[in-house]
């Protein structure tokens, strides 16, 4: 009895999923007007057609990416689970998650420079990045929140001023590595210098938003 040929079924989602890392990937190595979608399509070995049929279009795949990008951030801060950690301990932890991802996934910190280049004109028409980002306020939020309650944080700091101070020192890490590298002789990116670093933002946002003793 001879063996019946195996028959592979189509998955649309790991498609699409195969099809968004490599565009990632594309789109921050050569930006958005540098990267061609036949460029994509040869490197996935699927067609531009199927590019077009997933996507819709060059500017919609990166829209996809972008969204793609932030809701994996946005991800692993729900999944560190704050609220079992004393306020104190979960701001720490946060910053310090934040500088992990962010030097996991160079490629959104290029992503996130490449739209500024471009003045967020492609973000603008992402209404769902607004709704997608929220939570990372919420959890800020309550974590402000709870430490105000016990007295372990300061009562004037809001949850975006703390957002803005921990985003702005990951980013720094990634997006100037090479001229901060060049001008001090030093490498963000070393290992040996990684826990010294993610320490770093630990310290200056608790030290920062922690209550005066």
């Amino acid at each position: 009895m001879s063996e019946q040929p195996v028959v592979r079924q189509r998955d649309p989602e790991r498609t699409r999923e195969d099809l968004l890392t490599v565009a990632t990937e594309a789109f921050a190595e050569s930006g958005f007007s540098g990267t061609r979608v036949d460029e994509i399509a040869e490197r996935t070995r699927t067609t531009k057609r199927m590019i077009y049929y997933y996507f819709g279009g060059k500017e919609q795949l990166y829209m996809a990416v972008l969204e793609r990008a932030y809701r994996s951030i946005r991800e692993a801060e729900q999944a560190l689970h704050v609220g079992d950690l004393e306020p104190v301990e979960a701001l720490r932890r946060l910053a310090e998650l934040t500088y992990d991802h962010h030097l996991a996934h160079t490629d959104f910190i290029r992503l996130v420079s490449i739209e500024n280049i471009h003045r967020g004109n492609f973000i603008r028409r992402l209404d769902s990045l607004r709704e997608l980002n929220q939570p990372a306020l919420g959890v800020l939020d309550g974590v402000l929140e709870r430490g105000r309650a016990d007295g372990s944080l300061r009562d004037d700091v809001d949850a975006l001023d703390v957002h803005l101070v921990i985003s702005s020192y990951c980013f720094f890490q990634v997006a100037n590595q090479y001229t901060f590298g060049y001008l001090f002789d030093r490498d963000l990116l070393a290992a040996d210098r990684r826990d010294h670093y993610r320490a770093m933002i630990g310290d200056v946002v608790v030290g920062w938003v922690g209550a005066a003793r």
